[in-house]
């Protein structure tokens, strides 16, 4: 996903490489300027407002956006007595925000070669309430510039199977090719048997494609999902359904699918657990 995530080119799993004649450091650090106006919002107050973020890649993490000091609203950060270490970045120093404990932090022991993270700080996503890109709001964890996803027809013949019945059979699939996943297969609601799904409690949320419902599938748990109002983006496959072939048989043109390893997304850090709250304004 993006640059360092899912097996991007920094994500440390990645399933391409660099052709290099010497082996490049275990893990690699990016940051750029994001070049785009971003807000953060706590309650009624803007907490932050700048046009001068610079986004941090960092192996196996969604990227993070750092603000200058200078565009942070004075009253808001009260400095904590935590401190923890950063194992390329140093010592890391914590501050809360309002009333929210540990919602921000900065380097303050940086290596000169990371001087461009220097007198800046980021928020905990999930501390805040919002964060912007101009009044557009952006769900999920800041935008990653290198994150893509392409929608593609074919003719494919795609076929599921639930044992020995057919839960699917479409010559019209749409392939769906996402940055750092292999490609999923969704298949329209008229090629499905309409009692092969079993829809489930639980959504998920996807910051680049929106909400995603769950079906089993005879005795197989969530082994189908769809996007019943995907965002326009992705507006292709909204509410088409895919299918996990590591829980049914799923047939491209006879030859089974298998789920390729490094597929499965696992929240994890203070600022990066997604869920369907994330859409809530």
């Amino acid at each position: 996903m993006g640059l360092a995530w899912q097996q991007a080119p920094l994500s440390g799993r990645s399933v391409g490489r660099f052709l290099t004649a010497e082996p490049l450091p275990e893990r690699l650090l990016f940051a750029e300027p994001l070049r785009r106006r971003m807000r953060v919002r706590l309650g009624d107050q803007w907490v932050a407002d700048s046009e001068d973020v610079v986004l941090l890649h960092e192996p196996g993490r969604y990227p993070v956006a750092y603000f200058p000091l200078s565009d942070v609203s004075d009253e808001v950060l009260t400095a904590e007595s935590r401190t923890t270490n950063h194992r390329e970045l140093g010592q890391t120093a914590w501050f809360s925000v309002g009333a929210k404990q540990h919602a921000a932090w900065r380097f303050i022991d940086l290596p000169e070669y990371a001087s461009v993270l220097r007198d800046r700080i980021a928020f905990a996503w999930r501390s805040m309430d919002a964060f912007f890109e101009e009044d557009e709001r952006i769900a999920g964890h800041a935008a990653d510039p290198y994150h893509r996803i392409d929608i593609r027809r074919t003719s494919r013949h795609l076929v599921v199977r639930d044992g020995s019945r057919i839960v699917a059979d479409t010559r019209r699939p749409f392939v769906l090719y996402e940055s750092g996943f292999a490609p999923r297969w969704y298949v329209p609601r008229e090629d499905i048997e309409a009692d092969a799904l079993t829809p489930v409690e639980g959504q998920t949320f996807c910051p680049y494609k929106g909400l995603a419902d769950y079906y089993d599938i005879g005795g197989r748990p969530r082994a189908a999902w769809a996007y019943p109002d995907a965002w326009s983006e992705v507006a292709a496959v909204s509410d088409w359904v895919s299918f996990e072939p590591d829980l049914v048989d799923v047939f491209l043109d006879d030859r089974r699918l298998a789920l390729e390893p490094g597929q499965a997304v696992v929240p994890h850090g203070i600022d990066r657990s997604l869920d369907p709250k994330e859409t809530q304004a």
